[in-house]
């Protein structure tokens, strides 16, 4: 089954308009199927090369214009799946955007780290970049309907939202999600130069998945993990830029009480963090289930937010006494505050009157499995 993500209308929409297009995402999110998917519209002039084939990238790495020409023939689209193998792509790409202006270039990457370092110098003002996330709730129910979504949501909490455990057989959806994290999870990581201690990256990982929702302390993890802070520091950024976590600064003007330095990590997608932890057990047999629905929810928002390009500073609030709201975006001009909840039982339709206070202008919503799809499709 091809299913069809929704940036691919937005990156069509910007082939041949003179900029280089740049898809990064994560292993097994469909990059490959999204950009073969591409291509079948223009299917006398493209060409698809995979970089993780090593005739391929030797193809592409350190060569002349003349070179390039001569392995690209007369194909006006060419697209370079997992670029961040070739050895010095980013020359490799300014030279085909400087010397063939009739060529499309897509690169993909499942490593930021590696492809974005390499790239952002000699391709400033050159590029256009994306990203693919796992599937959106909207893609996700373009499958079913909202009602289903509803009976499916503790699945979806649990074995996440990669293409390959949603679209495949339902009864295999643990071994799948299991197989990606054993097998991609920390390919990229590991192969990076600069992470020689594996055991390290697991045991932060971990540390990471049990203390999603809650304000991290570098040195605590440091301990955790038995790395010092400036390597946990390298190590969130290194896995930020894998696409496994991401993080939310506190939010806060210049009130005394409010937090300044702490930050909260979620995972991007839920069945990864299950699979760290080895934790598939039902709702009625686990104790994080309000930690797993603020992670759904704010994932699931920043997906929707960067499928949309819409730009927004996301953020969480807390002060020291303990007042805390779940997620804040700042829209530069807006602000708005949504605290996300399980059970409405549990929530109050009111901000704590410190953030009232201090923000009294700014919408206060609470986001509950009956509300959540206005907030996240």
């Amino acid at each position: 089954m091809i299913l069809r993500r929704h940036i691919q209308k937005s990156i069509e929409d910007s082939l041949f308009k003179g900029k280089i297009i740049v898809i990064y995402g994560a292993r097994q999110v469909g990059k490959t199927i999204l950009v073969k998917e591409i291509q079948k519209k223009y299917p006398d002039h493209s060409l698809y090369l995979n970089c993780d084939e090593p005739d391929i990238k030797n193809a592409l790495s350190d060569k002349t214009s003349t070179q390039l020409k001569a392995y690209f023939g007369n194909n006006r689209l060419v697209i370079i799946d997992e670029a961040q193998r070739v050895t010095n792509i980013g020359i490799t790409l300014k030279l085909i955007f400087d010397t063939f202006p009739e060529v499309q270039v897509i690169a993909t990457g499942s490593s930021s780290f590696e492809l974005a370092n390499k790239i952002v110098e000699p391709l400033t003002g050159r590029k256009r970049e994306f990203f693919l996330t796992p599937l959106t709730v909207s893609e996700y129910m373009s499958l079913s309907s909202p009602i289903e979504f509803q009976r499916m949501i503790e699945n979806r909490m649990l074995f996440g939202m990669y293409p390959g455990v949603v679209i495949n057989d339902s009864r295999e959806e643990r071994k799948n999600i299991e197989e990606i994290a054993k097998s991609y999870l920390y390919k990229d990581i590991l192969e990076f130069n600069k992470i020689r201690n594996p055991e390290s990256v697991e045991k932060l990982l971990k540390a990471l998945a049990l203390q999603v929702g809650n304000e991290v302390s570098y040195n605590e993890l440091a301990l955790t993990a038995g790395i010092n802070k400036a390597t946990v520091e390298k190590y969130i950024q290194i896995l930020e830029q894998a696409f496994i976590i991401f993080r939310l600064k506190p939010y806060y003007k210049n009130a005394r009480n409010e937090l300044t330095k702490l930050r909260k990590i979620y995972f991007y997608d839920l069945g990864i963090r299950n699979a760290i932890i080895n934790n598939f057990n039902h709702f009625d047999e686990r104790n994080d289930v309000g930690t797993l629905w603020e992670n759904f929810v704010i994932s699931e928002r920043m997906k929707k937010n960067s499928v949309e390009d819409v730009t927004v500073t996301p953020y969480f609030w807390r002060t020291i006494e303990g007042r805390e709201i779940d997620y804040l975006e700042d829209m530069g001009n807006t602000l708005s505050a949504y605290e996300i909840k399980w059970s409405e039982l549990n929530s109050s339709a009111v901000a704590p009157k410190t953030f009232s206070d201090n923000y009294p202008k700014t919408p206060y919503k609470v986001i509950t499995p009956e509300n959540f799809f206005d907030f996240v499709t």
